[in-house]
């Protein structure tokens, strides 16, 4: 699988410790993430939800994603269609979350030069993201595995695309 560079997108910025009440705010979490998703950064960008476009960017201060572990802070960005968080750095439990439902997280350093409404090309296999001059950000590089989830839109459906792709096996467990 490959993960594809994207120049299409605009980077939407935030600040640094962006936490996952500001992503997925606690008072919408009995609703779905059609509903949760409305409110994603309204609390920072009241018009982030309504505006932010398929293949959009979103960039960030260091500590994104602190705070409780809600799955569904990383789910409404993928549901708004955000191709990618670009921060110097993540909650550990946000980035977990955030492949396992097919979220492309960048760690890199120099995130705040990145503009806002900047148009880039992300390449996460060879640790890059190109800005729109032509200058390059060095990103550490994204491990194959967890592009492979990415690729698949999160950790259940790349199980689901393997189990179909290869035969059933017993892993060597027989029954007495």
């Amino acid at each position: 699988m490959t993960t594809p560079t994207s120049s299409s997108g605009r980077a939407w910025r935030v600040g640094a410790d962006i936490d996952t009440d500001a992503l997925a705010p606690g008072a919408y979490m009995k609703f779905g993430i059609d509903e949760i998703a409305r409110h994603c950064l309204h609390r920072v960008r009241p018009e982030f939800a309504a505006e932010v476009r398929p293949g959009d960017v979103l960039v960030a201060g260091p500590n994104f994603g602190i705070g409780s572990s809600r799955e569904q802070a990383a789910a409404a960005l993928v549901h708004l269609g955000v191709r990618a968080v670009i921060a110097p750095s993540f909650n550990g439990l946000y980035f977990r979350n955030a492949f396992n439902v097919g979220l492309l997280l960048l760690t890199c350093a120099d995130a705040q030069r990145i503009a806002e409404g900047e148009a880039l090309t992300l390449a996460p296999r060879d640790g890059y993201v190109e800005l729109a001059d032509g200058s390059r950000l060095t990103c550490e590089t994204v491990p194959g595995f967890l592009l492979d989830m990415v690729d698949a839109g999160g950790l259940l459906n790349l199980l689901r695309q393997r189990t179909t792709a290869s035969p059933s096996t017993s892993h060597g467990v027989s029954s007495c």
